[in-house]
């Protein structure tokens, strides 16, 4: 676990791709995408400049609930979010709160802990996907 309890992983894809294949995968799954805040064009709207910068928060009720049953707080961090950015190379980046810092953080029991874990697994199989190129795409 990183001292920040931040995970950064590249992306083969545009922030806006990136964020997009998020929204569908999850609700593929059965989630929900709460919000999506495109931090550029918040920027712009101000007559100032951001590479692209997108965050979206998303999950369900059955994973958050039984975190929030544990450590009511820990509401404070969902829904769950990742936000996708580009660096100053132009590469893209998705970066998200480490599952283990959250339950550090919250004082997570063994109840809350089981259940992030099922969280975090989802989370995971999420950003994997929407992360990596899939063979024969050639997307990029």
């Amino acid at each position: 676990m990183s001292e920040s309890g931040l995970a950064t992983t590249a992306s083969a894809y545009s922030v806006r791709e990136t964020i997009d294949r998020i929204a569908q995968l999850v609700t593929a799954k059965g989630q929900m995408v709460f919000a999506r805040v495109d931090h550029a064009e918040g920027a712009a709207k101000v007559g100032l400049q951001l590479r692209p910068t997108e965050v979206i928060l998303f999950g369900h009720p059955r994973g958050g609930t039984p975190l929030m049953q544990d450590q009511q707080l820990v509401g404070l961090d969902l829904p769950l979010k990742a936000l996708a950015w580009e660096d100053a190379a132009g590469r893209v980046w998705l970066t998200y709160d480490e599952p283990e810092w959250l339950a550090r953080r919250y004082g997570l029991g063994d109840a809350g802990r089981e259940a992030l874990a099922a969280v975090a697994a989802g989370m995971k199989a999420v950003i994997d996907a929407a992360t990596a190129m899939q063979a024969g795409t050639g997307a990029q």
